[in-house]
């Protein structure tokens, strides 16, 4: 059988963009290699912090972050995430640019989340910061402009120490934060039928969320392992003694 060839790197069809950072990311994050049940290639959008995208004005930046898009597709990913949530207005224009599928934020889940759920429930999006996540953010994600969202406590330690970029983290202290949005926002919201955790530094505490609040949890893990699937199938071999075959 003959084979075809195009790209430098096989095997490792999705593409990460990532913030440039310093911060440590644990087993979860989509920044630690280890998270993914399959390979990935990574490449950072230079000058991208979170303070700036996340609490400032992320245009500047498209050009880093289209930059580092292109070196992903050219090394031979068939797919591009980035690593924030509030990229979600640059969805448009990197797919554009990069030419192949792109999932800029874990906020696209939400329009499909709400219509899984049964009628009289609806969809919540816990976010590292509720302050600057406005409809801009929820536009491009298709959002609807109601969607109850909460963030993360400014000051406490997981928003505090993951915007400013720290170099130590207290993950015992920043689990309980992202707890007590998702309690905060069950308090606000008590038709909540699923969260959708906008900040992909989320997923480690997802299934302690799930059992605290007892409702499904979708994350950019979800997300990407969903998005995976699709950029390299499963092959199903046939059973030998089946006689279908």
């Amino acid at each position: 059988m003959t084979e075809y060839g195009g790209k430098t790197i096989y095997g490792a069809t999705l593409g990460i963009v990532m913030l440039e950072t310093r911060f440590p990311r644990i087993h979860g994050d989509i920044g630690n290699a280890l998270t993914w049940p399959f390979p990935v290639q990574f490449r950072i959008a230079k000058a991208a912090t979170p303070e700036k995208v996340v609490l400032g004005d992320p245009e500047p930046l498209a050009d880093a972050f289209l930059a580092a898009g292109r070196e992903l597709v050219d090394s031979g990913c068939d797919g591009v995430a980035t690593n924030c949530g509030f990229l979600v207005p640059f969805q448009d224009r990197l797919s554009a640019a990069l030419g192949v599928p792109v999932a800029s934020s874990s906020l696209m889940q939400v329009p499909f989340v709400q219509r899984m759920l049964p009628p009289g429930r609806r969809v919540g999006v816990v976010t590292v910061s509720a302050a600057t996540l406005g409809p801009v953010h929820f536009a491009a994600a298709g959002m609807d402009p109601d969607t109850p969202v909460v963030g993360t406590d400014p000051k406490g330690e997981f928003a505090d120490k993951i915007l400013h970029d720290s170099p130590e983290i207290d993950f015992a202290r920043a689990r309980r934060d992202v707890l007590d949005a998702a309690e905060a926002l069950r308090a606000e919201a008590p038709d909540l039928g699923a969260i959708v955790l906008e900040c992909t530094n989320m997923v480690p505490y997802a299934r302690d969320l799930r059992r605290a609040t007892g409702l499904p949890v979708f994350s950019i893990y979800s997300y990407l392992t969903w998005f995976q699937a699709a950029l390299l199938p499963r092959r199903f071999e046939p059973e030998l003694d089946d006689p279908r075959f």
